[in-house]
């Protein structure tokens, strides 16, 4: 049975095969299936695509052949010799998409058919960024951890659960940290810099692909650059990935980016700047010369690149509208200050004058999700509706939201410009990552209005900045999705569609593709992808996932 409408079809499943696919009962073809003792050259036949590579050249129409894992053949093919034909005239045909940037190293284990990633043709994603990893896991008050403890075990645990995409993980600064000497302001001693650096040298021995940093968090915050430093130079010798949440987006970008390429002068790593954006109205002006430090030093020598995803807000712990004092000691300590009458007004003081500086107003502030069942009906609203509906002033909002959930709040604030986002998306040093998640509309997430970024990122990029805004052309935004993120992770075989490379593919209509996921119903899937395969297997059909589960762990 076909959908209705539907511009792609392939034949019905032919024994063993099906699983291959997916084991998907909709139908993705108009050629007849081959006899049961006809012996087939290929799986799946992709015929008469506008096939863009991901190397950032002009598109070609192509048959493109897969069998097993694997891209078979590229050219003019002989339908006959494939078990199914994906007749795709008129439809262009990309590697699937790599996300760089992403937080999925623990939700992919609620939600391990990560339909929010593979709907949006996504197969492979980066997580463990802005200094914290699933792995290494610190001990008993981490439960959802008992699984694993270090790197080696959490693949393990990622590989018998089974996930619809391939995975790759960054090593957490903030996680190493927090293992060896807790949340605490001070630099570590030589004794403490040894053991987080035997941790890291075990993590990248046993398949991470590089260490990240989140220092605007805790406790990445507390860290001075030379015990970063320190730490890359374990990265470098491997020739892995320094990916850094760098210590400041807002007043102080310059320095921020500063110092991540500074990192990269003076240890020779591989520095990738994580969403790269100026936060705030009275920094939107950074954002020139900010991209200019990252030119100059890519012009000498440094290896460095950046990532950003295609909208004007951000989102984040609203902890981090807190001054670095109220932080220090973790959750447990915040709360403890909360309760403390003067240090409770020195945080009411306080917290306003952040807000006006970044993002830029409390009307800026959206509660995203939080702990809080109480507290459930201010998500989606900013801080001064909240303060309105408690009559309350923003600050006090903003407390008894911390307390209400125990500090376990995040939210969405509308921070940046839309010329920055543009100016940003189009430098040739920039590719494209989320900073979502993989997740799904169920359980839990229900409660959520999380950004629309998790579901939307990829078929915004190619509908409203390649297609609406001619950004730049398709080819080009394939290739910040798909080769450029796969090489800057150094994932072999991945991002291009190549003989022999793994069958990672997405098929979309260039005229229809587009994000549907907005800030007020975020969980919403796009338009216009057709079939998403993931190691060859089908692992998505027109808006509706499979049951596949062909994702790899990819080991450094």
């Amino acid at each position: 049975m076909k959908h209705q409408g539907s511009r792609t079809s392939v034949s019905q499943p032919i024994d063993r095969r099906q699983a291959l696919l997916g084991g998907t009962a909709l139908a993705i073809g108009s050629l007849a299936c081959r006899s049961q003792g006809a012996r087939s050259r290929f799986d799946v036949l992709v015929r008469g695509a506008r096939v863009l590579d991901g190397s950032g050249a002009a598109p070609f129409t192509a048959d493109v052949a897969l069998s097993g894992e694997r891209i078979a053949a590229i050219g003019a093919l002989n339908a006959t010799d494939a078990v199914r034909v994906v007749e795709a005239r008129g439809l262009c045909l990309a590697p699937g998409f790599v996300d760089i940037h992403t937080h999925s190293d623990r939700t992919i284990f609620e939600w391990p058919g990560a339909e929010s990633r593979v709907l949006q043709g996504c197969t492979s994603e980066i997580t463990g960024n802005c200094g914290g990893s699933a792995a290494p896991a610190s001990g008993a008050a981490d439960e959802q951890a008992a699984a694993w403890r270090d790197v080696r075990s959490y693949i393990a645990a990622w590989r018998a659960q089974g996930a619809a995409l391939n995975h790759a993980l960054l090593v957490g600064h903030g996680t190493l940290r927090r293992i060896v000497m807790g949340d605490v302001d001070r630099p570590a001693s030589a004794d403490e810099l040894a053991r987080m650096n035997a941790l890291l040298e075990d993590a990248l021995d046993q398949g991470a692909i590089g260490l990240s940093t989140g220092l605007e968090y805790v406790p990445g915050m507390f860290t001075p650059a030379a015990e970063i430093e320190h730490l890359a130079r374990a990265v470098a010798r491997r020739g892995k990935l320094y990916a850094s949440h760098i210590r400041n987006e807002e007043e102080r970008l310059l320095e921020g980016v500063g110092e991540a390429l500074d990192v990269g002068r003076r240890t020779g790593v591989r520095v990738q700047i994580s969403h790269l954006k100026a936060a705030g109205r009275a920094h939107w002006g950074a954002m020139g010369p900010a991209l200019e430090l990252i030119e100059r030093a890519h012009a000498q020598g440094v290896d460095v690149m950046a990532d950003a995803y295609p909208y004007t807000a951000y989102s984040t712990t609203l902890t981090m509208l807190l001054e670095p004092w109220a932080r220090e000691g973790g959750l447990d300590a915040l709360m403890a200050r909360l309760g403390d009458p003067a240090m409770r007004a020195r945080i009411l003081r306080e917290v306003g004058p952040h807000v006006a500086r970044e993002p830029g107003g409390w009307e800026l502030v959206v509660p995203s999700s939080l702990e809080s069942r109480e507290h459930q009906p201010c998500v989606g609203k900013s801080l001064r509706e909240v303060a309105e509906l408690w009559s309350v002033e923003p600050a006090e909002a903003f407390v008894r939201l911390l307390e209400g959930s125990r500090g376990e709040v995040s939210f969405v604030g509308h921070g940046m410009s839309e010329e920055n986002v543009e100016r940003v998306l189009a430098h040739p040093l920039v590719m494209i990552g989320s900073d979502g998640r993989s997740m799904a509309p169920t359980g839990r997430a229900l409660d959520d209005r999380p950004h629309p970024r998790s579901y939307g990122t990829f078929p915004r990029v190619l509908g409203r900045y390649a297609r609406e805004r001619a950004l730049f052309d398709l080819a080009t935004a394939v290739r910040k999705m798909t080769a450029l993120p796969a090489e800057r992770a150094r994932l072999a075989d991945r991002g291009r569609i190549a003989l022999g490379a793994f069958a990672d593919l997405v098929l979309f209509d260039p005229q229809t593709v587009g994000d549907r996921a907005t800030f007020e119903a975020p969980q919403s899937f796009p338009n216009g992808i057709e079939l998403v395969f993931v190691n060859g297997a089908l692992a998505a059909e027109r808006g509706a996932a499979t049951a596949a589960r062909a994702g790899r762990s990819l080991a450094g």
